[in-house]
């Protein structure tokens, strides 16, 4: 039985806690927020055995086996490498971290100190992704040549800066919603990464729409994401004999199998 922390109280962490009550090798531990009133609040709608108004306090508690990292975007470096050196593995809320840097530090944490470190990259877990992956080691559309991945959305510019999505160094989409985007190209392409031609809409120096073509071993790459356009919200793969189109990639459960032999399937 893995007795769970969370860091964090906000709408994740709360998706996180509902979650672990379906599985059966996991127990909701403790939970802690910015205070002991938020921490408590939390605990009414969750079985949580602790609450603690302070993260540091939870990574105290020795019967904490790992810890879900559900703060904003801009703590993740901190409070893992915190978890880390207090012997707890990590499953970390998207993105790992702010940088590439970051990420290799906490890296080099989570080896020095022989734990897990991982980020909670939903799409490689649900069932579709793996029948998607099925069907491309088959064949289905023959070799892959490229991937487009996509999401974007339209949210409101104000009040700025009031969630971490709008704010400095931590804020933006690509931060947000382009993570996702890259986690379709880095499983599915392999090699090395150039980036051939890139865009960037600003506000108040957040990035509001990202757009960047790209080289991958050899096979192209599209990755786009944006906060002020309903655009698309699909990965497009393209093969020697078909494509494979998945709509909202962030949380996939259909595709449509278009090849040249069978004709469309979805």
């Amino acid at each position: 039985m893995i007795n769970w922390g969370i860091l964090g109280g906000g709408k994740i962490a709360r998706r996180f806690a509902a979650s672990l009550a379906h599985e059966p090798e996991s127990r909701l531990y403790a939970v802690s927020c910015r205070s002991q009133e938020k921490a408590d609040a939390f605990a009414l709608s969750y079985p949580v055995v602790r609450s603690y108004g302070s993260h540091e306090a939870l990574l105290e508690d020795a019967r904490v086996d790992a810890v879900y990292l559900a703060l904003p975007h801009g703590l993740h470096h901190e409070w893992a490498i915190r978890a880390l050196n207090n012997g707890r593995s990590v499953l970390c809320e998207k993105p790992a971290a702010l940088n590439a840097g970051q990420v290799q530090d906490i890296a080099r944490t989570a080896n020095a100190r022989g734990l897990l470190f991982m980020e909670a990259m939903k799409i490689r877990f649900v069932p579709l992704y793996a029948v998607l992956k099925q069907a491309l080691s088959e064949g289905c559309i023959g070799e892959l040549l490229s991937v487009e991945a996509s999401l974007c959305s339209k949210v409101s510019r104000e009040p700025f800066g009031q969630t971490y999505h709008t704010q400095p160094i931590q804020g933006g989409c690509l931060l947000d919603g382009g993570i996702y985007c890259a986690s379709w190209l880095e499983d599915l392409l392999d090699g090395p990464i150039s980036v051939t031609e890139s865009d960037c809409t600003l506000h108040n120096a957040i990035d509001y729409h990202a757009r960047a073509k790209l080289r991958v071993g050899g096979r192209s790459a599209i990755l786009e994401c944006a906060f002020d356009r309903p655009s698309a919200r699909q990965a497009v793969l393209t093969g020697t004999s078909g494509k494979i189109v998945v709509d909202e990639l962030h949380r996939p459960r259909s595709m449509t199998i278009f090849s040249e032999k069978e004709g469309e399937k979805t």
